[in-house]
């Protein structure tokens, strides 16, 4: 049996909607891991110290299933 678009996009909504807790702490764990290897490029402390201070700065903002599914759908329509 083959799925809609419809069918498919909100089967997709809903594990993202799922993942939405964990894709929170996992973003949050990942900023360490992010100034690290900016650390190792061949920058100057200048601009090293600026990057992880937009890293630290920066929040989180979870996806939206909605638009998500929104969007999907006219990409997988084209």
């Amino acid at each position: 049996m083959v799925r809609t678009l419809d069918e498919m996009a909100s089967k997709g909504s809903t594990k993202l909607t799922t993942k939405a807790t964990t894709m929170a702490s996992s973003w949050a764990a990942a900023k360490t891991r992010m100034k690290a290897g900016y650390a190792t490029m061949p920058f100057g402390p200048t601009r090293k110290g600026n990057y992880d201070k937009m890293v630290d700065a920066a929040t989180y903002r979870a996806p939206d299933p909605a638009k998500w599914s929104k969007n999907w759908k006219a990409k997988m329509g084209e």
